[in-house]
């Protein structure tokens, strides 16, 4: 454990940054837990086999500032998780859209408003290469 104390009482536990590897029988299981493992990779592709090489598929994230990975990432090629956020982290759902975990963790696609959709695979993105803030459907307002 690189950062983080243990436990407090018997229902709690400090968050911990723990240095790990793919094939720790801790990283392969759902803990339930705050604790962030460390992984080294050599290339984007090794971090996208090791992020999807586990049974579970709930959620995911990457931190990038890179578009190329980003849009690898949330691509069929990507994450395999019911859920694909990039640049936040991975708590938390979009209200609305379709929500549960891919492989073996979560309800499945049937705990979502949009249960139909279960059988497409689907994604909407929005990528602003400007440093502007447009307006939607480039609407302006000449005041």
């Amino acid at each position: 454990v690189l950062e983080g104390a243990g436990y407090e009482s018997g229902c709690y536990v400090k968050p911990a940054v723990a240095e790990a590897q793919p094939h720790f029988s801790i990283v392969q299981h759902e803990t339930f837990a705050p604790i962030l493992y460390l992984m080294k990779y050599k290339t984007f592709e090794e971090a996208i086999e090791i992020q999807n090489g586990v049974p579970q598929g709930l959620s995911s994230s990457i931190m990038t500032l890179n578009l190329r990975e980003a849009e690898r990432f949330l691509s069929s090629a990507g994450s395999d998780c019911g859920i694909a956020n990039v640049n936040i982290g991975t708590s938390g759902a979009e209200i609305g859209g379709a929500f549960g975990g891919e492989k073996e963790t979560g309800g499945g696609r049937e705990s979502g408003s949009d249960a139909w959709r279960i059988y497409m695979r689907r994604q909407t993105n929005t990528i602003n290469y400007s440093t502007q803030l447009p307006l939607a459907q480039g609407i302006k307002f000449d005041l």
